[in-house]
């Protein structure tokens, strides 16, 4: 029978540590990829119909204002100017109150990957 010493027990300890080890980043740094992935493509999906809206939006936006002050044209042109700038203001003060609500409420993107991370801590840690 062959004794072993006592120096050679943990090196596979140590090999098997290490190849777990690996293994958790590589399935952490997939993980980060696909999520960068699909971020990527959310956000321009995002930005492409966001844009679009925009547009289309403008263009109703100039074609009603023209029209309203085509029809006060005769009574008060500038009255009806100034009636569609101050809607206008308060429209754009709604949005960007509305934006600024949004951003702070977002979650993180990457949410997947530090819940996956907390898991492992606690699996490793005693």
């Amino acid at each position: 029978m062959e004794t072993r010493h006592a120096d050679d027990a943990p090196t596979p300890s140590i090999k098997k540590m290490g190849s777990a080890l690996a293994g958790l980043v590589q399935g952490h740094l997939e993980l980060i990829g696909i999520e960068i992935q699909e971020e990527r493509a959310r956000v321009f999906k995002l930005f492409l119909l966001a844009s679009i809206s925009l547009i289309l939006g403008l263009l109703i936006l100039v074609g009603l204002s023209a029209a309203t002050v085509i029809a006060f044209w005769d009574s008060n042109p500038i009255a009806a100017i100034l009636v569609l700038c101050a809607i206008y203001a308060v429209l754009l003060a709604v949005c960007i109150s509305r934006a600024i609500g949004i951003a702070k409420e977002s979650i993180s993107p990457f949410q997947a990957t530090v819940e996956e991370l907390a898991r492992n801590r606690e699996r490793l840690l005693p």
